[in-house]
């Protein structure tokens, strides 16, 4: 009689597995747990955080960078970069100036044309649209690196800005009744039922930039692009047409901001935007925008933007100093991208 020795029956999971995915989840929920760490902190340090006041203040601030990073996570997700948006705002803004100081010169007909805050949205909006088309342009038809591109774009809008008003700010553009451009202001300090029209605006961009990324083809197509491009174009993706279209989104989004910050100060300058894209891009990775493409979710951007948001607020009120808060931000930005390598590591697992 021969007999046989049975494997004993496993327990479980390996104590090394549990912990590793204990970690890779607190990895993918990184950005939530900041979020927490920080509103706890400063609600300790500063007494008056928590108020309602100052978190309309906050809401405000986040929605405005909440705009440029759902630009750029489409950009980053398709490899690329988006380093004109901080331009766009500032220029968007002194186009909205001239128009409601200055208006539209008819010379033929000796009069001037006043567009009404409708039309200044539009003109905006066409702003920032025609920088993102040329930017995909450039990258697309004559094989510019993204860097190079918007670097290029970025200067270029800048020096627009700065033509327009001849470096001089546009102040108080409330406009004026009988000339129909009044109401501009409402954009920026408007509210429905106490919530900022700004933050009701970043909602609703921010729920369809989710659905056209998770639920639609253009959005899987922008995913395919980062993940492999080559393999995209094989599988039939117009890589061009997308890589265009996300950096038309980018312009427009930064179009959008530029309008609410104007309308917030009810004036425009030609340095506003200075540094935002920087902002936009540690929103983006903060939220799990991988830089090397292929992953990120708009919902993480936003959270992103929170953190970034409560972050420079709470420093102010704290007191402390512009430089460190510099200094701050860019040792954020460079654990958000460690973290990221440390996730993707162990996704390979």
């Amino acid at each position: 009689m021969t007999t046989s020795a049975s494997a004993a029956p496993t327990s479980g999971p390996a104590p090394e597995a549990k912990s590793s995915g204990a970690v890779l989840l607190l990895l993918k929920m990184r950005t939530l747990i900041a979020l927490i760490v920080v509103t706890a902190y400063f609600c300790i340090m500063a007494p008056n955080f928590i108020s309602l006041g100052n978190l309309v203040i906050i809401s405000k601030h986040v929605a405005i960078n909440a705009f440029l990073a759902i630009g750029m996570t489409y950009v980053i997700v398709t490899g690329g970069i988006d380093l004109s948006v901080g331009s766009i705002v500032g220029l968007v803004g002194m186009i909205s100036g001239l128009l409601i100081t200055h208006g539209i010169p008819l010379p033929f007909m000796d009069a001037t044309a006043y567009p009404n805050v409708f039309e200044i949205i539009g003109f905006a909006l066409l702003t920032g649209i025609l920088v993102g088309f040329i930017n995909g342009t450039l990258i697309t038809r004559f094989s510019v690196a993204p860097f190079i591109a918007t670097l290029g774009t970025m200067y270029i809008a800048r020096g627009a800005a700065l033509l327009i008003s001849n470096g001089e700010t546009f102040p108080n553009l409330v406009g004026r009744a009988e000339f129909g451009n009044d109401g501009f202001p409402i954009l920026g300090s408007g509210t429905v039922l106490g919530i900022p029209l700004a933050v009701i605006l970043m909602i609703v961009v921010a729920l369809v930039a989710a659905y056209v990324a998770g639920r639609t083809p253009l959005g899987r197509q922008i995913y395919a692009i980062g993940g492999n491009e080559r393999a995209a174009m094989l599988s039939g993706v117009y890589v061009n047409r997308v890589k265009v279209i996300v950096y038309i989104v980018s312009g427009a989004c930064a179009a959008i901001a530029g309008l609410i910050i104007s309308s917030q100060l009810v004036a425009s300058h030609p340095a506003s935007g200075t540094s935002f894209e920087m902002n936009a891009i540690a929103a983006a990775v903060l939220g799990g925008t991988s830089l090397a493409g292929g992953r990120g979710t708009i919902g993480g951007t936003i959270i992103g933007a929170f953190v970034i948001g409560v972050l420079s607020d709470g420093l102010v009120m704290m007191g402390v100093s512009e430089f460190w808060q510099m200094v701050i931000k860019g040792l954020v930005i460079i654990a958000a991208v460690i973290l990221d390598q440390m996730q993707r590591k162990m996704n390979r697992r």
